[in-house]
């Protein structure tokens, strides 16, 4: 009688086990809604394609059988017109499910250029070049220096601006999105140079800028509401670099008697007054070279301040005796930082990172600021200030 009973009970509990199991296998089925990917989808170049999934499991995105993605949503960009066989595969609690589709790349109906298309904002700290570069005329506005910005990068004229000293910053953007391929992406053009290559082959005149670059998400053409990622350069997670430092310049006496230092280039060694957060001041020279004011005249203000990160000295004097200051170009992933015709003026996209220096996924950019990283004065050189005169897509033709 015990061993029926037991019989019955091991014969009912397994039973209920099974039922339990088909259950909960018809319920994570239920649970796992996807309508599938569209037979096909059409995009012009250098438009992103969005392909969301609303549903949870592992993903894996593979064009021409190499994977492109492992994100819920795909975003996909290509500069090159072809058609792409496009496979995803899910793994939801134990089953894989595998779609096909394809994605067709058209010629854009849009007339694109490769090089800067806007520029949305300046403001340079002060420097020697300062109110030359573009020039100030007696009564121009922030929107007039705005303007000379925007006929001095737009497209390819290739004139240069000046950034000023730390901080001094300019804002442009492109009409396409470049995209965030395999290698370096786009290039900003500047006004570096190697000098004596036996001596230091990558030492010459090099004022590195962080560049700071943003998708427009929200399509609306503006560099507004879209997050901003720091481009990790090669000096980025060294601890020579300062996150977070902050500067302030106050407005000179332009009247005042100047104070003349002991060489004879300096014509005012308490020109114009600083001081950051980390409880640094001084004062940026007027040298001989450059008389005119060195702060923005159009500026209105007693003083104004810049925030980011701040790279260590690059500049030193090399024949050591203050006659011959040399600046050394970073390794990679600066403005003004190497030749224009040198690979290193290049940029990839891939070395974005976001505030907590966790490096990020986009699949383009269509906003970059520049502004000057390094905060030195070099000699009779002047301060290291960071110029730009254009930039462009790698992969436009």
């Amino acid at each position: 009688m015990k061993i029926k009973t037991f019989t019955y009970l091991k014969t009912g509990f397994l039973s209920f086990l099974l039922i339990g199991m088909i259950g909960c296998k018809h319920d994570d089925e239920e649970n796992f809604v996807f309508n599938g990917l569209d037979d096909s989808y059409i995009i012009e170049r250098f438009e992103v394609l969005s392909i969301p999934t609303h549903i949870s499991g592992n993903f894996t995105w593979s064009v021409n059988d190499s994977i492109v993605s492992q994100s819920s949503e795909l975003e996909f960009i290509s500069p090159v017109v072809a058609t792409y066989p496009l496979t995803l595969k899910i793994e939801n609690n134990g089953n894989v499910h595998t779609y096909h589709s394809k994605i067709v790349v058209e010629k854009e109906t849009a007339t694109y250029s490769k090089y800067i298309a806007k520029v949305f904002d300046y403001r340079p700290a002060p420097g020697q070049f300062m109110n030359k570069i573009p020039e100030y005329e007696p009564g121009n506005t922030a929107e007039n220096m705005l303007q000379k910005a925007r006929e001095s990068l737009i497209g390819s004229s290739f004139q240069e601006i000046s950034l000023g000293g730390f901080g001094g910053y300019v804002v442009f953007g492109f009409d396409h999105t470049i995209p965030n391929l395999n290698g370096r992406d786009f290039k900003i053009l500047g006004n570096a140079f190697f000098g004596n290559a036996a001596a230091d082959p990558r030492s010459g005149s090099c004022e590195p800028g962080i560049i700071v670059v943003a998708y427009d998400r929200n399509k609306n053409g503006k560099p507004d509401d879209n997050e901003w990622y720091e481009i990790a350069g090669s000096e980025h997670f060294k601890n020579t670099t300062v996150k977070d430092y902050s500067i302030t310049y106050f407005k000179p006496n332009e009247n005042k008697p100047p104070v003349p230092g002991n060489l004879g280039w300096q014509v005012d060694t308490e020109y114009i007054k600083w001081q950051d957060n980390l409880g640094n001041n001084g004062f940026k020279t007027k040298n001989m070279f450059h008389l005119q004011s060195y702060y923005p005249l159009w500026f209105s203000e007693a003083s104004y301040s810049f925030k980011g990160t701040k790279l260590k000295d690059n500049y030193y004097d090399q024949s050591g005796t203050g006659s011959y200051w040399v600046g050394k170009s970073y390794e990679f992933g600066y403005a003004d930082n190497a030749p224009n015709k040198d690979d290193a003026s290049n940029i990839d996209i891939s070395w974005a990172v976001d505030r907590n220096g966790r490096y990020v996924k986009l699949p383009g950019i269509d906003f970059v600021k520049v502004y000057t990283g390094i905060n030195q004065e070099a000699g009779w050189v002047g301060e290291v200030s960071t110029e730009v005169s254009g930039a462009y897509d790698l992969y436009f033709k």
